[in-house]
């Protein structure tokens, strides 16, 4: 029997990749109660509407359009409306919305918890803004600085779609996509890396369903003050100190990073790889992009949310 002090929650589209690993991580707590639609009732407006307003915290796993019709039906409930959890694109540069990042800057994570509006951060900018954030705030990267953002994620990212045609083997072993620059996460990496110019991203996606890396090459003597391997290494050391899913990783010993080495986890690695001699460093960031990167980042701000810490 589930107690008194359940936290309601809805999914407002649990079918989905994201909805799914989501209500798999929730299934099982007895601190919270997971209610649903019936199948028949998913397009019925009036049941929705029922649902948010019984409701503590709505999770929306929907395209951006969608997104914004349910909070609009959040907005017409009033004070009756839940808390809302977005995984959209919809809301994360929008005002009125906390970024769902805990690990952002200092005092991020209690930003979330008092928020009733958290955009849930994107996978690939999850990767980028953990990278440029932190050398951002320690003046070893200016806002305008000329940056270039590669990242790979597994196919599982990319949506029912991508997943059938990789899954049916129609699809390549490696591809890039959105090759015309204008790639949904470049505003929030924007906005929460504090860039005044617009990176150059180029995503790509690999045979595997799960895993990511995301890396950023620098020319140190191009940096504010040509920074050494150490000071950018440094700057990751303070800013994640204390951090419970981001941690700063020791370059590797044999000059290899495997994508998938943090996949089934929540957790997220930065790396400054650096050459002194050359004046050349890589940036990388490795999370598996249905963890930290999507379902994991969510649960994440959902407990916080909930009031319960998990920074």
């Amino acid at each position: 029997m589930l107690g008194a002090m359940t936290t309601k929650i809805f999914i407002d589209g649990d079918a989905g990749t994201t909805g799914l690993e989501i209500r798999e991580r929730l299934a099982g707590r007895l601190d919270i109660s997971l209610l649903a639609l019936p199948q028949e009732q998913r397009k019925d407006v009036a049941a929705k509407r029922d649902i948010l307003a019984s409701v503590d915290i709505a999770i929306l796993c929907l395209p951006d359009d969608a997104a914004k019709e349910t909070v609009a039906l959040c907005d017409a409930l009033g004070e009756r409306g839940p808390k809302l959890l977005d995984a959209s694109t919809a809301h994360r540069v929008a005002e009125g919305w906390v970024y769902g990042f805990a690990e952002l800057c200092q005092g991020q994570a209690a930003r979330i918890a008092a928020s009733r509006r958290v955009a849930n951060v994107g996978c690939y900018a999850t990767g980028a803004i953990a990278l440029i954030r932190p050398l951002v705030d320690a003046g070893l990267i200016r806002p305008d600085q000329p940056l270039t953002i590669n990242a790979v994620s597994g196919y599982s990212g990319g949506g029912r779609q991508m997943i059938e045609t990789y899954e049916s083997g129609k699809a390549p072993a490696f591809e890039l996509y959105a090759l015309g620059f204008g790639h949904k996460h470049v505003p929030e990496i924007m906005a929460y890396g504090r860039l005044t110019a617009r990176p150059l991203f180029v995503p790509s996606v690999g045979n595997f369903r799960q895993g990511m890396l995301v890396s950023i090459p620098l020319v140190l003597e191009a940096l504010p003050g040509r920074p050494r391997a150490q000071d950018l290494d440094a700057a990751y050391a303070r800013h994640y100190a204390g951090a419970t899913h981001v941690r700063r990783a020791a370059a590797p010993a044999d000059g290899r990073l495997d994508a998938l080495a943090l996949n089934g986890t929540d957790e997220m690695e930065v790396f400054a790889i650096a050459n002194d001699a050359h004046g050349h460093a890589l940036l990388v960031a490795r999370l598996d992009n249905l963890g930290k990167g999507a379902a994991g980042a969510a649960v994440q701000n959902l407990d916080l949310m909930m009031g319960k810490a998990r920074e």
